[in-house]
């Protein structure tokens, strides 16, 4: 078994309880709003990290974080995106097995046409009455299960 951790909408904040979740963890996918290249930093001290950029990612260090990235993972390959309303290409006709995203702070994971779409929710600062939550791809046996974890119970 493999474990492809997912993590978006930090927005600035990497909680100890996202590092205790994160930890182990083969790969780390950031779809977005990490607001400080320090998030980054951090998590690639837990394990290889690929990210994109958020509609609050500003500045120079930003610059060099895609939009959007094609990744394959354990045999997966995933498309990262933030905001699920800019995904760009038809995923299933792409080989895409698992799309990430972020941007609403609703954690969600739904397989539609063959294709899981995760949302693993916002790991930052509370926003109205979202959890503050996490995901992971559990890879094993040529087959991938996501499963959102909530980091804070409030």
């Amino acid at each position: 078994m493999r474990r492809i951790g997912l993590i978006s909408d930090t927005h600035g904040l990497l909680r100890p309880e996202a590092i205790a979740f994160l930890q182990g963890c083969e790969h780390i996918v950031h779809a977005g709003d990490i607001c400080d290249p320090r998030i980054l930093d951090e998590l690639a001290a837990i394990a290889p990290v690929s990210a994109v950029r958020g509609n609050n990612d500003v500045g120079a260090w930003a610059r060099a974080v895609p939009e959007t990235a094609l990744v394959t993972l354990e045999g997966l390959r995933l498309y990262v995106v933030h905001d699920i309303a800019d995904l760009d290409i038809d995923p299933a006709a792409q080989g895409v097995q698992v799309v990430v995203c972020g941007h609403s702070h609703r954690p969600k994971a739904e397989a539609r046409d063959g294709v899981w779409y995760v949302n693993p929710g916002s790991a930052g600062p509370p926003r109205f009455r979202l959890p503050i939550s996490a995901a992971e791809l559990v890879v094993e046996g040529g087959g991938v299960t996501p499963r959102i974890v909530e980091l804070v119970k409030r």
